[in-house]
């Protein structure tokens, strides 16, 4: 019989070269815990105990899906974000620890200005990760979503009804809005849109370059902003007085993000780093002249 410990082993002599040390055991302990049933806790506690061999074939087999670069949560269907469970699959990007902040940001706004009840919109919102965590979290608010893809807008209203939170699902462009969206008026707008330029994607590990939505990641080299213009130019017509602007932004163009929106008559815009200490997030009010 394998026990834990020979599980480690093996994905690690597996994977060594497609992963970092740090990432191959969170991949490992979050696949092992996953497929038997056992807390993390006791998997770093019990190294020695054994599984059976049915759990060993799963196991195998997931280790063959992480060695093409496929992502965990693709191979599992699940992930975690703010606390809530989310079901994933290749129509959407993988809710990641950064983005999170972004959220956290936002219910910190709200409460410092005490609206208690007010509406919300999320532009290209995916899984609905953003837009889920935060209707769970300002149960008052009207939470909207929109989103291009409408395999992108069935997982996230799975992920709704899961969650058991009733938010309205939109599909459309926000690059041409159709007259979907053109009656709401957000008091907060929310967007982490597409904003890895080609030059970025060299860069990038295969497993998001080769699995994730293209159409969620990617922008043109000679427009990086596309989307940032598009939203904030939306979010002028929109917002109501003092209403609030969230982007997750690249970490290249913080300082271009601002200037655009600064042009566009926002004011008090914030700069704001992550927990790697990269440009990760903008906060911008609108004003009326």
């Amino acid at each position: 019989m394998k026990t834990i410990k020979d599980v480690f082993v093996g994905y690690k002599k597996g994977l060594d070269k497609v992963y970092d040390a740090n990432e191959l055991g969170a991949i490992t302990l979050l696949t092992v815990s996953e497929i038997c049933n056992v807390s993390k806790a006791k998997i770093k506690a019990f190294p020695e105990d054994e599984i059976s061999s049915e759990q060993v074939e799963k196991l195998k087999s997931i280790l063959d899906e992480l060695k093409t670069g496929k992502p965990i949560q693709y191979i599992l269907g699940k992930t975690e974000f703010y606390g809530l469970p989310f079901n994933v699959n290749p129509s959407v990007l993988i809710p990641r620890p950064e983005t999170e902040e972004l959220v956290e940001w936002v219910i910190g706004s709200v409460s410092s200005r005490q609206l208690v009840v007010g509406s919300l919109l999320d532009i290209g919102t995916g899984s609905g990760c953003i837009a889920i965590s935060l209707k769970k979290n300002l149960p008052n608010f009207k939470v909207s979503a929109i989103d291009i893809s409408a395999d992108a807008l069935q997982t996230a209203t799975s992920n709704a009804k899961f969650n058991e939170l009733d938010i309205e699902f939109i599909e459309d462009d926000i690059l041409s809005p159709k007259s979907h969206i053109s009656h709401l008026t957000s008091h907060i707008i929310i967007s982490n849109p597409p904003y890895v330029t080609l030059h970025d994607k060299t860069q990038m590990h295969n497993n998001v370059t080769d699995f994730e939505p293209h159409t969620a990641l990617f922008v043109p080299e000679n427009d990086p902003l596309i989307f940032y213009k598009a939203i904030a130019d939306y979010a002028a017509a929109h917002l109501t007085q003092d209403g609030l602007l969230f982007f997750e932004i690249n970490e290249s163009y913080g300082k271009e993000t601002v200037e655009l929106l600064a042009d566009k008559g926002f004011k008090n815009i914030e700069l704001r780093k992550d927990m790697s200490g990269r440009d990760r997030m903008i906060k911008a009010q609108f004003k009326l002249p």
